[in-house]
Formats: C-alpha cells, sequence, structure tokens
C-alpha cells in the first residue's frame, strides 16, 4: 500500500506497543480461496492487537459470521460467488453497522472502487501490501481513518476531469477548504494536510469538519467521492 494515515500513540510507545496495550481489534477475514483466506488469517493473528475470530467463503457467510461474531473489521474480497464483497457491504451497513469493512483485492478497476466506497467500505487496499501494513490499516481503519491504496488513489485520480472543471458552484467551499477537500481525497492524514499547507493540525481537523458538515457527508471516504463528483482531483 502507498500511503496509510498515521495514528496518535502516547509518548515513547510505539504502535505495535499502544496496539497490543489497548483492547484487541477483533476481525472477520473474507475470501473465496482458502489458501489466500487462511494465509491472511494466520499473518494477522500473531500481530500485536488484533484478535482474527473467524473467517467466510463469500459475502452471505460474511453477513452470517459477522452477525454471530460481532467484529470491528471486516477483510473482504471483492470478487466472490454468490453475494459479492460490495453487495456484502450494503447488507453489513444494514445488519451489522458496528463494523467496518475494509475491501483486500486485487481488483483495481475504477468501478469496483468507486461502487464499494459508496456502498459503505471504509476502505480500498491491495492485497500486495505487506503484512505490517495489513495489520497497521486494521488499526487504523478501526480508529476510523479511511485508507486508500496508492494504487487506487492514481486510478481514481486519472479517470477524473482536470481541475479546471471546478466544482459545483451551488457549493459554497473556500478556496482553502476545496484545496484540503482534494487532499482529503487523495488520502492525505491531517498531519500531512498541516504540513502542505502550512497550517497547524488542529486548523485542518477543523476545515475537514466544515468541509463535512457543509456538504452533508458522513466521513472522509464520502468527501473522496464527492470530491470525484466535482472534478476536484
Amino acid at each position: 500500500m502507498g500511503r496509510v494515515a498515521g495514528t496518535g500513540v502516547g509518548p515513547g510507545m510505539g504502535e505495535e506497543d499502544a496496539a497490543a496495550a489497548a483492547a484487541p481489534v477483533r476481525v472477520l477475514v473474507v475470501d473465496d480461496q482458502r489458501l489466500i483466506r487462511d494465509g491472511i488469517a494466520s499473518l494477522l493473528s500473531i500481530r500485536p492487537g488484533i484478535d482474527v475470530v473467524g473467517t467466510a467463503v463469500d459475502g452471505r457467510e460474511a453477513v452470517a459470521r459477522a452477525l454471530e461474531l460481532h467484529p470491528d473489521i471486516v477483510l473482504m474480497d471483492v470478487r466472490m460467488p454468490g453475494m459479492d464483497g460490495v453487495e456484502a457491504v450494503t447488507v453489513l451497513r444494514a445488519e451489522v453497522p458496528e463494523c467496518r469493512v475494509v475491501m483486500l483485492t486485487t481488483f483495481d478497476d475504477e468501478e469496483y472502487v468507486v461502487r464499494a466506497l459508496r456502498a459503505g467500505a471504509y476502505g480500498y487496499l491491495l492485497k500486495d501490501l505487506p503484512a505490517d501494513e495489513l495489520a497497521r490499516a486494521v488499526r487504523l481503519a478501526h480508529a476510523g481513518v479511511t485508507q486508500l491504496d496508492a494504487t487506487v488513489t492514481r486510478r481514481l485520480a486519472a479517470s477524473l476531469p482536470s481541475p479546471d472543471a471546478g466544482a459545483d458552484p451551488a457549493v459554497a467551499l473556500s478556496p482553502r477548504e476545496v484545496d484540503i477537500l482534494r487532499l482529503v481525497a487523495r488520502g492525505r492524514t491531517n498531519r500531512e494536510i498541516a504540513a502542505q499547507l502550512y497550517l497547524s493540525e488542529g486548523t485542518v481537523k477543523n476545515h475537514v469538519s466544515r468541509i463535512l458538515g457543509r456538504l452533508a457527508l458522513r466521513d472522509r471516504t464520502q468527501a473522496a467521492l464527492r470530491a470525484r463528483d466535482l472534478g476536484l482531483l
């Protein structure tokens, strides 16, 4: 994965130390290929702060297992027989709203990415990322941080209109807020946006909150999709 947002940990505390000190993140792994499914589960189960509570072979079983196990995070493949990953996200959002779904797949097609995020996925990652970054991605998703693989972000950006297209004139965002919305859509964290725009992290956080409020958006995923729709990338 090309870029993952950072987490806040205590002074002198490494990320894995902080994860081990907190309640473990309960994870359900969903993939129709047994070797991949079991491999992901095994890799995550030895990471501090992560408890793999179960696996599923398709979207339908994922819903049933999530209703039974109440995981914090569901790592979901996209293409599966029967109920695919995107359909499962839609059902899980309605049936088990407390769990967060992160797509983990080999497919970086724009159509899959947009459909998954619109359905309510908290991120879209590719399976070629290192195990430690996958574990970090799980913890970040549990903390509410939306993540897109860098390859996915570049593919989305390449399919968007030129920045000259501008925003919908009905959207009352300041030029600074438009800049921040663009960077949010590219997967930047508040800290990274602050460094790039020479602002404090608190100022960026306030801007992001105002952007979400003005556009009636739930989270940074929806903000990224709105920026795409408005041609801001």
